[in-house]
C-alpha cells in the first residue's frame, strides 16, 4: 500500500489529481517512439486557462485551485483511457492523444471546450481556455513536437482566446 501511495505521489499532481509533467515527459517519449516505429498517428494538445491571473486576483488562490481541480475533472471525463492528461504548469495542461490524427484531435479539443462551457462551476466563473494542437511528424524531437503545439497556443491567445489553433 505504501509503494502505491509513493507511486501516486511521484506521478500525479496534488492539486488536480492529473499526471504530473515528469510522468508526462516519460510517456511522451514512449508514445513518440511507438508512433515512429509503427507509423501510428499521435497528436498533442497544450491548453492554458484564459486570464487565470484575473481569476486568482478576483476569487483568491483557494477558489483558483478549486477551479483547476474542476477543469481537470472535465478533461478526464472527456478523455479516453488511452489519452494522457497532465498538468504541465500553473494553469497549463497537456493532453497526448495516441492513435489520433489532427482532424480527430480537433474534434476532441472542441468537445473539451464545449464541456468546459457546460460545467456549472466553470461556467459561473466564466472559465475558458485556449489551446494549441499538432500531430507528430516523422523526425520530430520532443522539443519540436511541443514547440509546434505551443505555437498554436500562443496564436490562439493572440487572436482572441477561447479557441484551439492547430499547427501542422
Amino acid at each position: 500500500q505504501s509503494v502505491s501511495m509513493l507511486y501516486e505521489a511521484a506521478t500525479h499532481d496534488e492539486k488536480t489529481g492529473l499526471y504530473n509533467n515528469k510522468f508526462f515527459e516519460t510517456v511522451l517519449e514512449m508514445e513518440m517512439e511507438k508512433a515512429k516505429r509503427h507509423q501510428q498517428k499521435l497528436s498533442l494538445l497544450i491548453t492554458d486557462i484564459d486570464f487565470f491571473k484575473r481569476i486568482n486576483d478576483t476569487y483568491g488562490h483557494m477558489k483558483a485551485d478549486e477551479l483547476l481541480a474542476c477543469l481537470a475533472k472535465v478533461l478526464m471525463k472527456e478523455a479516453r483511457k488511452s489519452d494522457v492528461v497532465a498538468r504541465f504548469g500553473g494553469e497549463e495542461f497537456v493532453i497526448l492523444l495516441p492513435e489520433t490524427d489532427i482532424n480527430k484531435a480537433k474534434k476532441f479539443a472542441e468537445r473539451l471546450r464545449q464541456a468546459t462551457k457546460k460545467d456549472k462551476m466553470l461556467k459561473e466563473h466564466e472559465l475558458t481556455f485556449s489551446g494549441g494542437l499538432t500531430e507528430y511528424k516523422k523526425g520530430d524531437t520532443k522539443l519540436k513536437f511541443k514547440e509546434r503545439a505551443d505555437k498554436g497556443l500562443y496564436k490562439a491567445k493572440d487572436t482572441g482566446r477561447d479557441k484551439i489553433i492547430a499547427v501542422k
